[in-house]
């Protein structure tokens, strides 16, 4: 049982085919990232069945997929490229963290959810939803920053306008619109990969809350992704984030697992 890693997103897609198709919920972060990691890694058992997929992210923070908690334990990083941050399913996680002997700590817990039947919201918001244009990219940047912020991140030195110009000229980022054409909204999809695409980048800015329209923006956008073919439409959400939590599930999001992301400290810090 052995841990193989390439530069090459094709060799890696040739050679985890099965266990990316087979699990495509549980891959979808490396499904998402495969195209811009740094590494992509996979794990073999002794019949050539591969098991355990992972993306490494620059710096040097790799993301697991479907891994085996036995696959995890045995993952070792040359001496120098030690990974900094380590995301994916808690178990695997875990027993990563734990095995490597580091100092750690638990950054974030989210939970996978799948959608199911789609339920629009009630009472639904006022407004209506668009799909974002060039001329929305500066405002929808701030956004972006801002919901950087929200989850935790430091966006300092981040410029942000690449990202959002990105999945606006895709068309995958949808507004919702006030009754007034304000927008206030916003929600985001992935590219569909193996019949899956992911919602992300939902954010309403604080003065708008409490009104529906993140529900609004989400389950437009999660229409648009069943519409344009994806079979399985997933997200990520922040455990201590109960609010969000209640949402999804309203709108017909279902638990598949949970996440968990660590920090790897020095000694004493």
């Amino acid at each position: 049982m052995t841990w193989y890693f390439t530069e090459d997103a094709a060799a890696f897609r040739a050679a985890a085919a099965d266990l990316l198709a087979a699990e495509a919920a549980r891959n979808t972060a490396v499904l998402t990232l495969m195209d811009s990691a740094g590494r992509l890694g996979w794990w073999a058992e002794p019949d050539g069945r591969v098991t355990g997929v992972l993306a490494v992210s620059p710096p040097r923070e790799p993301s697991f997929g479907a891994v085996t908690v036995e696959a995890a334990r045995a993952l070792v990083f040359p001496a120098g490229e030690e990974p900094t941050v380590v995301r994916g399913e808690t178990a695997a996680v875990e027993a990563f963290a734990e095995a490597t002997g580091r100092p750690w700590t638990a950054i974030v817990r989210m939970r996978l959810f799948r959608l199911g039947e789609l339920v629009p919201p009630d009472p639904a918001p006022a407004g209506r939803p668009r799909v974002a244009g060039e001329a929305d990219i500066p405002f929808l940047s701030a956004w972006a920053r801002e919901f950087a912020l929200d989850i935790g991140e430091d966006p300092t030195g981040r410029d942000f306008t690449g990202h959002v110009t990105e999945r606006v000229a895709d068309g995958r980022l949808v507004l919702w619109e006030a009754p007034d054409g304000r927008p206030v909204s916003m929600a985001c999809v992935s590219p569909t990969i193996e019949g899956q695409a992911r919602v992300h980048l939902v954010y309403t800015p604080r003065a708008e809350r409490g009104r529906g329209y993140a529900a609004g923006a989400t389950e437009a956008v999660s229409r648009a992704a069943r519409d344009g073919g994806a079979s399985q439409v997933l997200l990520f959400t922040d455990l201590a984030n109960p609010t969000s939590n209640a949402l999804y599930q309203r709108l017909g999001y279902r638990p598949v697992t949970d996440h968990l992301g660590v920090e790897f400290t020095a000694p004493g810090d």
